[in-house]
């Protein structure tokens, strides 16, 4: 016959599984994207409630030195961009992922996260981006068809925009040298280039780009506004 201690033993042991496989599938099914990286990971974008004067004016000195090697950036733009505008924008630097987000006056809509291939040139460059925005489109898709009311609504807004070509590039992360990068930051249309220490490697940073509408504090922006199908 089992011992009394060990029973218990037994079923606490037995509580505490199934309470982390609740935590588990809540998690799976909650809707929210995952992190854009670890707690250890280098964030490349404004922390939340930062000034963004404050912020844009420390980003130059976080440049690498002149004649250092290339470190991963987040060029950050004034307002969505298409995919042309986009690479355009970030020319000399390889982009290694894009940010893509649907602008909706008065909507919160979703930052969504897509790597890229490496491209030979501008052209492969091009179609990687555009398989990104079919990616973020399917993404979108899925988010509409998990969720209920406004959020089904906005997702599926969003996943409208992106299954064609669209001005939905928030931000993109290059890699690129101190030159290349001084370029890039004197560009029409770029808002921000924000640097990530030197060595440090892409799948190391975390992401969290401006938003256009953020000009003075880096707040949560409104979410009154019409949603068609909402």
């Amino acid at each position: 016959m089992t011992p009394p201690v060990v029973r218990r033993v037994g079923l606490l042991v037995l509580g505490l599984l199934v309470v982390l496989a609740a935590i588990f599938v809540a998690g799976r099914e909650s809707g929210d994207p995952p992190p854009a990286g670890s707690a250890d990971s280098v964030r490349l974008g404004p922390e939340q409630g930062d000034d963004v004067a404050a912020y844009l004016a420390r980003l130059p000195a976080l440049l690498p030195a002149a004649g250092a090697g290339p470190v991963p950036a987040l060029v950050q733009f004034d307002a969505e961009l298409d995919a042309a505008a986009a690479l355009t924008a970030v020319a000399g630097a390889q982009p290694g992922q894009v940010v893509f987000r649907v602008p909706l006056p008065r909507v919160q809509t979703a930052l969504r996260f897509q790597l890229l291939a490496a491209a030979p040139d501008s052209a492969a460059a091009a179609r990687e981006i555009d398989f990104a925005r079919q990616r973020a489109e399917q993404d979108a898709a899925r988010d509409a068809a998990a969720r209920t009311g406004r959020a089904a609504a906005v997702a599926t807004a969003e996943a409208r925009a992106l299954a064609q070509p669209c001005r939905c590039v928030l931000a993109v992360l290059v890699h690129a040298d101190r030159a290349t990068l001084d370029v890039i930051r004197a560009r029409p249309g770029v808002r921000a280039v924000h640097a990530a220490p030197s060595r440090t490697a892409a799948r190391d940073v975390a992401l969290s780009p401006l938003l256009p509408e953020q000009q003075i504090a880096v707040t949560a922006t409104p979410d009154d506004g019409p949603v068609s199908g909402g």
